[in-house]
């Protein structure tokens, strides 16, 4: 149980993180901050106390006690102190995640930086926590992975607080479009393309998406699965896209294809899957329903992770940088650190956005439909 003195001085940290007290601003009294949180004076001392030994407040006799300004505490701590980096991600156990923080973590380990990594889950309410975190400790710069990206995002006050500490950051993955930050990221929307594409040229007419649509890149990639079927005019049947968000990603995506395969005349011949964690999960309901792959439908995976090659059809995929993507994020950030950078962000600077094109990784998990191929 959090004690009065650390309630006192945790909201007082979180307002300062937040921008409610801006620095130099006088903050609430003792006798308001008695009222407020309903303790003695004595624990709202010692709470201010620790917070000025501690270089978030500095008081002014005679006139009170204000919020100091930490970006000047920052730049004598990143001289005197142990080069220090965060980094923020949606998950770090499953999937493609390990080998990105792997690949970021050597190279910045190699570079004399201590790492320490974060899950948000893809919370909103934890990415702001672990920000709140980031800026009551003393970090060199952030690597994030924008929780929720295709959102408009509640935590821009955070972000926006870094950048006045001149706390460098970049994006991974996807970004906050109205940040515009230092991102390195793949060309989703390609990506997404090239996935239909692929069936389509294989004489696919009738293919099937599913798409997270909480995050940036599922938006994305279904916009490109969209445009091949335009450039290529064929008509898409609203009914055959599943979208899904990270609240029911355990259920929806599933269940959605389930209820669609059941009608005898969907006549679907092929499916584009968000990622091969879900193409995976599609290969048991197919699997249930007596349905072979590429026999009977062809799927397409994306991120060319080791699903794409351990399952019993391996899958054809979009290729991601993966540990490739990390090291450069690692590469950039320090970059950034080095070069000072006062404005995080794509100006006239040497420190650029990097965007990677995607590949497809052909496998047996598709196949051609002689009968009505088409040709471009």
């Amino acid at each position: 149980m959090t004690t009065k003195y650390n309630m006192v001085k945790n909201a007082i940290q979180e307002k300062i993180a937040d921008g409610i007290y801006i620095p130099h601003q006088k903050i609430s009294s003792e006798s308001e901050l008695m009222r407020e949180f309903g303790v003695s004076r004595h624990t709202v001392r010692l709470a201010i106390g620790d917070l000025v030994t501690t270089g978030w407040l500095y008081r002014e006799q005679g006139s009170g006690t204000f919020c100091a300004d930490r970006s000047e505490m920052n730049v004598k701590l990143q001289q005197e102190s142990q080069k220090n980096i965060a980094i923020v991600t949606t998950y770090i156990s499953d999937y493609i995640f390990p080998s990105i923080i792997r690949g970021a973590e050597a190279k910045l380990s190699d570079a004399g930086y201590q790492v320490s990594i974060f899950s948000t889950n893809n919370n909103q309410d934890n990415e702001r926590n672990i920000l709140e975190k980031i800026l009551s400790q003393n970090f060199d710069g952030v690597i994030v992975e924008p929780t929720k990206s295709a959102y408009s995002n509640p935590n821009i006050a955070l972000y926006l607080e870094l950048e006045r500490q001149s706390i460098p950051y970049i994006m991974i993955n996807a970004d906050y479009d109205e940040l515009e930050p230092i991102s390195i990221v793949m060309d989703d929307e390609k990506g997404g393309y090239l996935q239909a594409e692929h069936l389509i040229h294989l004489g696919h007419q009738n293919i099937a998406g599913c798409f997270k649509t909480d995050d940036a890149q599922g938006t994305k990639r279904m916009k490109g699965f969209l445009k091949a079927h335009r450039k290529n005019n064929i008509a898409i049947n609203p009914k055959n896209i599943i979208t899904y968000t990270t609240e029911d990603i355990n259920s929806k995506p599933t269940d959605e294809l389930a209820k669609l395969l059941e009608n005898q005349h969907h006549g679907i011949t092929g499916i584009v899957c968000y990622n091969d964690e879900l193409a995976m999960k599609f290969l048991d309901i197919l699997r249930a329903k007596n349905l072979r792959v590429p026999e009977d439908l062809s799927l397409v995976g994306y991120d060319d992770s080791f699903f794409a090659e351990v399952s019993e059809v391996k899958l054809t995929s979009i290729k991601h940088p993966k540990s490739k993507l990390g090291e450069k994020a690692a590469h950039t950030i320090i970059d950034l650190i080095k070069g000072k950078n006062k404005r995080m962000t794509n100006g006239d600077q040497q420190v650029k956005t990097v965007v990677y094109a995607p590949e497809i990784v052909i496998r047996a998990s598709t196949r051609e439909l002689l009968s009505s191929r088409v040709t471009t």
